[in-house]
This record gives C-alpha cells, sequence and structure tokens, in this order.
C-alpha cells in the first residue's frame, strides 16, 4: 500500500502534486536540486491551500496539516528513502528524464513504484535505462494538479498489470478520473491537443485572425474553458514545442510540425504566462487578457 511519496522536481507541475497528495494524507517529500525553488514551491502550495480555505473547500486546520506532511529537500537519497512511490515531475526533457530514472533505480527500494509526469515521452525509453520496467508507469496530471479531474495513467511495454491497477485505484483516492492508456508518443490528450494549438498558432501567423478572434471563437464556438491560445500560454509555448517535436519525430506526419511563429517566440524566450510574455501579456497591474502588442496591427510574424 502507498502511503510515503517523494515528487522529483519542485515547478509547477511538482509542487502541484505534492500539494495533492498531502492533502489527502500522505507523506511527502518534495525534492528539487535547487533550494529557492523548493522554498518557492512551498510558498505557492500555502498561498494555493489558503485559497481554498477562502472558498471553504477545506478548513485551516486541513491547510496546516497539509503543510506538515510536506518535507522539501535537495537530497535525492534522502528524498527517496523509505517511499513506495516516486513521481519524477522535471522538464519535458528525454535526456534530463532518463538521467533521474537511472538514479531512482540505483537509489530507491526494489519495491518502490517509479512514475513520470511525462506529457508526451515513452513510458517504455524511460523504463528500458532501469532495472524494473515493470515498475514504471506514467502518471500525467493536468494543470492545475489539485483543481483538474484528469490522471492519464500510461501503461508501458513491460509495466505490471498490478502496478497500473494501484495507480488507478490510488488516483481515485484523491479524488481524480483516471484513464488508462497505452504507451505512444503523446498518448491520447496532447496527442490531440497540440495539433490544435499547432493550427491556431498558425492561422495567427497567417493572418486569418488575431489572438481575441481566435480565443473567443473557439470558447464560444466549441465550448471550449479557455481559448486555445490562451491555453498555450498557460502550458507554456516552450512545453508545447518539445511535445510537438516528440509528436513529429515519433510519429512522422506533417500536422505535427511545429509553426514557425512558436519556434520564434520560443527562441526569443516568450514563453507565455510563465515568463510574463506570449500571445499575452502578464504582469502586475496588467488584466490577464491583454493581447501582446506584438499581434497588434496585422505583424503576426
Amino acid at each position: 500500500m502507498i502511503s510515503k511519496v517523494a515528487v522529483i522536481g519542485a515547478g509547477t507541475m511538482g509542487n502541484g502534486i505534492a500539494h495533492l497528495f498531502a492533502l489527502h494524507g500522505f507523506t511527502v517529500n518534495l525534492v528539487d536540486v535547487d533550494s529557492s525553488k523548493t522554498r518557492q514551491a512551498v510558498d505557492t502550495i500555502a498561498a494555493n491551500l489558503e485559497r481554498q480555505v477562502a472558498k471553504g473547500t477545506i478548513t485551516a486546520e486541513q491547510k496546516k496539516n497539509t503543510l506538515n506532511l510536506i518535507a522539501p529537500t535537495t537530497e535525492l537519497t534522502t528524498g527517496i528513502s523509505g517511499v513506495d512511490l516516486i513521481i519524477e515531475a522535471a522538464t519535458e526533457n528525454e535526456d534530463i528524464k532518463k538521467s533521474i530514472f537511472r538514479q531512482l533505480d540505483q537509489q530507491a527500494a526494489a519495491s518502490c513504484i517509479l512514475a513520470t509526469n511525462t506529457s508526451s515521452i515513452s513510458i517504455a525509453s524511460l523504463a528500458a535505462v532501469t532495472g524494473r520496467p515493470s515498475r514504471v508507469i506514467g502518471m500525467h496530471f493536468m494543470n492545475p494538479v489539485p483543481v483538474m479531474k484528469l490522471v492519464e495513467v500510461i501503461r508501458g511495454r513491460h509495466t505490471d498489470p498490478e502496478v497500473t491497477d494501484e495507480i488507478v485505484s490510488l488516483s481515485r483516492k484523491m479524488d481524480k478520473i483516471p484513464c488508462v492508456v497505452n504507451d505512444y508518443p503523446g498518448f491520447i490528450a496532447n496527442r490531440i491537443l497540440m495539433p490544435m494549438l499547432n493550427e491556431s498558432i498558425t492561422a495567427l501567423q497567417d493572418g486569418v485572425a488575431g489572438v481575441r478572434e481566435i480565443d473567443t471563437i473557439m470558447k464560444l464556438g466549441m465550448a471550449h474553458p479557455m481559448g486555445p491560445l490562451q491555453l498555450a500560454d498557460f502550458i507554456g509555448l516552450d512545453v508545447c514545442l518539445a511535445i510537438l517535436n516528440v509528436l513529429h519525430e515519433g510519429l512522422g506526419k506533417p500536422h505535427y510540425i511545429a509553426a514557425p511563429l512558436l519556434v520564434t517566440m520560443v527562441q526569443a524566450g516568450e514563453l507565455g504566462k510563465k515568463s510574463g510574455k506570449g500571445f499575452y501579456l502578464y504582469g502586475a497591474g496588467l488584466n490577464e487578457l491583454t493581447v501582446n502588442p506584438r499581434f497588434e496591427g496585422g505583424d503576426n510574424t
């Protein structure tokens, strides 16, 4: 039975996963090589919990107990000692993830399940660098983790069915809805989502319509809660580009070739909400849906 968890990576997804598990009574070690990131992650979790208290969805006592269950650390060996499940939530880069999985395999208990929060990278490729491919699985959480119901559970070629069942059961215990899929590039969520985001960027690039118009059409016409360009900003344009590259490399279809505008924006450091600038501008004193002036006046290149 899983009772103690380690989360590797204290970024947006990592802190959200730690928040979720601790809120549901699991002891969580939050591991990152950068101590400033673990401190920032705990501050973010505390602020998000306080919002839940203000909304009445949890009590002040639950907030206190949740924070007490999270132990930040920069030491991998300490962080994964005695845990039943490790969830890797590092950047969406296959080489980085493989390096982490090699270390986890060497240092974690033989019974420990190794999960990855990857949104596109092959589970089999990560499992192959370990000596326990039957205990490697994907747990693709959606952002923001405490709010979004879906967990895309990805079984690798050699994942033990009992491991899959255990992760499905665990997801349900945390009030999530798990959907089990097989190990193909992009799985289901991003195999379908990324071409839509990419085509929206191409339409903007071609001057078919503006940022606000594209997002409004998809929200009002297709009942999407968020427009595709705003969603791309929210995910991170660098993450979108990385996923499209994985999809194109793995599936070879032309509709996965990233729009030149997306590539240029990432090269320029315009990564969306996390950098303060993407298709919209973000920051203190700005309306969240302030269109980037770069796209005003028809200059969409």
